[in-house]
């Protein structure tokens, strides 16, 4: 079985024990062991095989041995108990976003809903506000639950794709019919969710790479299978489109089904106007048929008049105007991110120690690595009290005799409903660095939490601002805030937003980067990791960076140290 679907076997557990009434920690052991095989980059089964279910952190021998049973037999006893004890349609409203188990066990009881469309009747008729503990708000927040599920159906994170998206390059990379292969599509472009995976491969005999795709271990269905195209669902759902093209039409080809729409739209149009035609095959003469280029993407741009463009940028937002009077923007290379500043440890609710993430960076290559701890207020996640922070900060300032890599010692500061911080002026002062970050009440009025934000980056200790919108992709929509507002108090303040490199994050997105850029506001990158295994996730955010047209100069993490210490002025 996949990651993806053992982590959901494990979600749907913890959301019954949750009907159930189980204790707390019982529910909590199951979704972070949810959370560490979701997010965890090796193959769950390979994991297993050799014997190390137990070394994933959060995963001990009860579990394990639930995972055991799911890669044999396909299914787990225990689950299938669990939903005998409850009605099987409260696990479907479960998946809508602001339905928990807690709410879905009142509608199923109180009002017989067992389906979405039910629950979307009931909520638009106003029936839910006669429930105790439910309201017109409630409604409003359910209606929004349904669309967002509804937006987000087959749609998958990129870390997902992406992952999935090597590992069949890389497999297929071992057959020597491939002259030149490559992802394509949004995947390439990195969007933040993706509908299916592209791959393109050149290749004199195409026959032989499809016969290979369709025997790859993870394919669950074929859906149509040919020479120049192939389309399977693998086992986590998601579907591979793979095309073999000649080598003469690898770079038109790649070009092309790189996308976007429009963007491929207006770079046939310039073709059109110059006597050209650009398709899959190539650029081709318009009257005469004849051969241009095609086999490389920078032969192609070349031929109608166009600097590269990184694919990234291929959404036509103006960089096809740009690529035409040469003056692109150097968008940040991935190699040239120094270090991570939002990395979560056994002090708070990590997983590793800050020695095993300091060992970790050095090995990455990085310059430097951030920890940054919850604030004592977030009691979920073990937030450390004003004592244990300096306990913290004195560990560290031990451990960095023993590493070249520079560990700065920071925390992600609560900021409560009044603006105010969790920790005083006296504790940020000793740290080297602070985030600030919005972790509860959520439903603020737009005004409201645009001045609860302000307030806190207004303190001369914060030097971050952590996830700006707070949303969770497919699960909560942004907070209200106005953005224009808090750009604006970023450039006074000298306060860097965050692009949160988390899979189900990437906050600030791609459009909301640009926007900060335009208005002169600097940013950084954290990937909020909660093990050493998602420390892998700052090539996410690093793209957010790109998608954004981040030039280097723009983002805190490839500054040199003394820079950054400056910055942060400690």
């Amino acid at each position: 079985m996949k990651n993806q679907e053992i982590a959901e076997v494990f979600y749907q557990i913890a959301d019954l024990l949750e009907i159930k009434g189980e204790l707390p920690f019982k529910i909590r052991a199951y979704r972070r062991a949810a959370q560490r095989i979701e997010t965890l980059e090796m193959d769950i089964e390979d994991v297993y095989r050799q014997g190390k279910l137990m070394d994933i952190p959060g995963i001990g021998e009860g579990i394990a041995k639930k995972i055991k049973e799911l890669i044999e037999t396909g299914k787990l006893e225990y689950l299938e108990r669990l939903k005998k004890e409850i009605p099987e349609e409260l696990i479907k409203l479960m998946e809508i976003p602001g339905v928990g188990p807690k709410k879905a066990l009142v509608l199923y009881k109180k009002l017989g809903i067992t389906t979405v469309d039910q629950l979307r009747e009931a909520c638009e008729k106003g029936r839910l506000r006669s429930l105790e503990g439910f309201g017109e708000l409630t409604e409003r927040n359910i209606l929004r639950g349904i669309e967002m599920l509804e937006r987000s159906k087959g749609r998958f994170l990129i870390n997902v794709a992406y992952e999935n998206g090597i590992r069949i390059v890389d497999y297929l990379k071992k057959n020597r019919d491939v002259l030149n292969i490559s992802i394509a599509g949004s995947l390439r472009r990195m969007k933040e969710t993706i509908g299916d995976i592209d791959i393109l491969v050149s290749s004199l005999n195409p026959d032989s790479i499809m016969d290979d795709f369709v025997k790859y271990p993870d394919v669950k269905e074929i859906l149509v299978k040919g020479s120049k195209k192939t389309s399977v669902i693998l086992r986590d759902g998601i579907q591979v489109d793979v095309r073999v093209v000649k080598p003469e039409s690898f770079g038109a080809a790649l070009q092309y089904f790189t996308g976007s729409k429009e963007h491929n739209i207006q770079i046939r149009n310039i073709a059109v106007k110059m006597g050209l035609k650009i398709n899959e095959y190539g650029v081709f003469k318009k009257e005469t048929e004849e051969y241009i280029a095609g086999r490389t993407e920078e032969e192609v741009y070349k031929a109608i008049g166009l600097d590269y463009i990184e694919p990234e940028l291929r959404e036509n937002r103006g960089e096809i105007e740009l690529a035409q009077q040469g003056k692109l923007p150097k968008i940040v290379r991935y190699e040239e991110v120094k270090g991570d500043f939002h990395i979560h440890s056994t002090w708070s609710d990590g997983t590793a120690s800050i020695e095993e993430i300091a060992r970790k960076a050095q090995e990455m290559g990085y310059e430097f690595v951030g920890i940054a701890d919850h604030s004592a207020s977030l009691k979920v996640a073990y937030g450390l009290s004003e004592e244990k922070v300096l306990k913290k900060i004195q560990e560290i300032r031990k451990l960095q005799e023993r590493f070249d890599v520079r560990i700065f010692a920071g925390t992600e500061c609560d900021i409560k409903p009044d603006g105010s911080l969790d920790y005083s002026n006296k504790i940020l002062k000793e740290l080297d660095f602070a985030y600030a970050a919005i972790h509860s009440r959520f439903k603020m009025n737009e005004k409201e939490m645009t001045e609860r934000i302000v307030k806190a980056m207004e303190n001369e200790y914060i030097n971050i601002l952590a996830h700006p919108t707070a949303r969770m992709i497919g699960k909560r929509d942004p907070i209200n805030v106005d953005l224009e507002r808090i750009f604006e108090v970023a450039r006074e303040t000298n306060t860097f937003m965050e692009i949160n490199a988390f899979p189900d994050r990437l906050d600030l997105n791609d459009v909301h980067a640009k926007m900060a850029k335009e208005r002169g506001v600097k940013l950084a990158i954290g990937t909020d990791s909660h093990s050493l295994d998602h420390m892998r996730f700052l090539k996410f955010g690093t793209a957010m960076a790109r998608r954004g047209w981040l030039e280097k100069k723009d983002i805190l993490n490839t500054y040199d140290l003394r820079e950054i210490e400056k910055i942060f002025g400690r």
